[in-house]
C-alpha cells in the first residue's frame, strides 16, 4: 500500500485475521525462534567452555531473553508488524486505528506473550483469541493492537456504490486539483471495502479520509451528510469530470452512442445552433471534427 496512508491504506486493504491463520503463524513463529534458540546455544556452549559456571549461567539467560523474547520484538518493530510466520500467511499486526505499531506495541506484545504463549503453552492466547470478537489475545488488547489479513480475495472487491440522487449536483464547483491520486485511491479502496471491515474502524476511517479530503479541496466537511456518503459523492463528481473531458478530448457533448461519438456543431458565444444552422450556405458542410478522406 501507498505510504501516503499507511494509517489508513493498510486497513483499506485489510479484514481482522482468523484464529486458525493466527495460530499457524504463531506456530511458524515459535518453530524458528527454537531453532534460532537451540543454534545460539550450541555456538555459546562451544564458544565459552572455558568460562565459569557463573558466566555462562548469565550468557544463557542473556540469550533467553534476547532470542525469545528480543528478536521477535525487533522483527515486529523494523517490519512494521510482520514476522516470519504473519509473512508467510499474509497477515500483520498493526494499530486499532489500522497505522503501523511502533517498538512500545511490540515491545507490549512480546513481554505479554513471554506468560500467554511462552509460559502457558498458548493457553491464555488461544482463549482470549476464541474470547475476543476480533481474535486479539491479551498483549493486543494491552498494546492496542490487531492482527489484520493483507491478502483479499479478488473476487470480494466490489464497485463503488453510486451516491444518493440528490447529491449529484451538489459538489459541481468543488475544488478537486489537489487531492492527490494516493488519497483518491484511498478513499477507493475504503468505499469498496468499507461493509467488510469492523464498524467502528470503518467509521474511523471515513472520518479520517473525508476531513483529509475536505482539507485538499479547501471546502468544510459537510455536517449533515455521513463521511463515507462525503466521500461516495466527491468521487463521483470527480468521475463525472472525467467522463466530461473524455467526452469532449473526442469532440462530443453529450453520450456516445454505437461506440462512435456523436459530431457537435460547433458555435459562436451567444449564438445558438439554430442561428449558425440558418446561416449555412447551400452546399456547405457543418464543421464535425473529421477530416474528410483524400
Amino acid at each position: 500500500m501507498s505510504e501516503l496512508v499507511t494509517g489508513e491504506a493498510v486497513a483499506l486493504e485489510l479484514l481482522p485475521a482468523k484464529f486458525p491463520s493466527r495460530a499457524l503463524a504463531v506456530l511458524l513463529d515459535l518453530a524458528a525462534v527454537v531453532i534460532t534458540y537451540i543454534a545460539v546455544t550450541m555456538v555459546l556452549v562451544v564458544t565459552t567452555s572455558s568460562l565459569d559456571g557463573a558466566a555462562r549461567t548469565a550468557l544463557g539467560i542473556a540469550t533467553f531473553l534476547l532470542v525469545p523474547v528480543g528478536v521477535p520484538i525487533a522483527v515486529e518493530t523494523l517490519s512494521h508488524g510482520r514476522s516470519l510466520g504473519k509473512l508467510a500467511l499474509g497477515l500483520r499486526v498493526v494499530r486499532d486505528d489500522g497505522g503501523p505499531i511502533r517498538f512500545r506495541h511490540a515491545l507490549v506484545r512480546g513481554a505479554i506473550g513471554v506468560v500467554e504463549i511462552l509460559m502457558t503453552f498458548g493457553t491464555i492466547a488461544s482463549i482470549a483469541s476464541l474470547v475476543s470478537a476480533r481474535g486479539r489475545r491479551l498483549g493486543d488488547v494491552f498494546a492496542g493492537t490487531l492482527v489484520v489479513r493483507e491478502r483479499i480475495p479478488v473476487g470480494r472487491t466490489g464497485l463503488v456504490a453510486p451516491p444518493p440522487p440528490h447529491l449529484a449536483q451538489r459538489f459541481t464547483g468543488l475544488d478537486l486539483s489537489a487531492v492527490p491520486d494516493g488519497l483518491w485511491l484511498a478513499v477507493r479502496q475504503y468505499l469498496t471495502r468499507m461493509r467488510q471491515l469492523d464498524p467502528g474502524v470503518s467509521s474511523d476511517m471515513a472520518r479520517r479520509l473525508a476531513g483529509d479530503l475536505a482539507a485538499r479541496t479547501g471546502a468544510p466537511l459537510p455536517v449533515d451528510l455521513p463521511p463515507a456518503v462525503f466521500l461516495a459523492a466527491v468521487v463521483h463528481e470527480r468521475q463525472s469530470r472525467e467522463a466530461r473531458q473524455a467526452r469532449q478530448s473526442l469532440g462530443t457533448d453529450g453520450p456516445v452512442a454505437g461506440g462512435v461519438p456523436a459530431p457537435v456543431r460547433p458555435e459562436s458565444p451567444g449564438v445558438p445552433s439554430a442561428a449558425l444552422a440558418s446561416k449555412e450556405q447551400p452546399g456547405e458542410r457543418p464543421a464535425t471534427g473529421f477530416a474528410p478522406p483524400a
